[in-house]
């Protein structure tokens, strides 16, 4: 009686969606901080090192590399990003899907180190729009008036 009763409760909470889905993340993880390490003139090895190794290089193609990341959250939201980067000789030329679209969610959650940074950023541009500048010369927000 109890395995029946137990079961009828699984069956039920499996209905109601209470049981917790894992996100679920595939190809490469791409994270805004990392492609703005990304400058043209890097080598091979250095964008290997930041990006890790490319999910889709060809030896069809040997100036490009593609890194695909797709990432779906436990409550279904589905994100895809695709960044290329072409290589003349040995070294970075472009990328391309290196820019987050405008509205794009991002494929990561961002740490807490772009948080404190973005918030730090907020701040000072709120310091800087209070401040009434009669003078007209634009004031460092760290140096005091006098």
């Amino acid at each position: 009686m109890r395995a029946i009763l137990l079961s009828l409760v699984l069956v039920g909470l499996c209905g109601c969606q209470i049981i917790y889905k894992l996100p679920t993340r595939q190809g490469n993880v791409l994270e805004q901080k990392d492609l703005n390490k990304l400058q043209p003139g890097m080598t091979r090895e250095q964008v290997r090192f930041v990006m890790g190794t490319p999910l889709a290089a060809t030896p069809f193609r040997a100036d490009r590399w593609d890194y695909v990341g797709y990432y779906k959250s436990p409550r279904g939201d589905v994100t895809q990003r695709t960044v290329t980067a072409f290589f003349e000789g040995d070294t970075l030329a472009r990328l391309e899907g290196a820019e987050p679209e405008a509205g794009d969610a991002a494929l990561s959650s961002p740490d807490a180190e772009e948080i404190y940074d973005a918030e730090e950023r907020d701040r000072a541009e709120a310091r800087r729009a209070a401040e009434e500048n009669d003078s007209g010369v634009i004031l460092n927000p760290d140096t005091p008036r006098p």
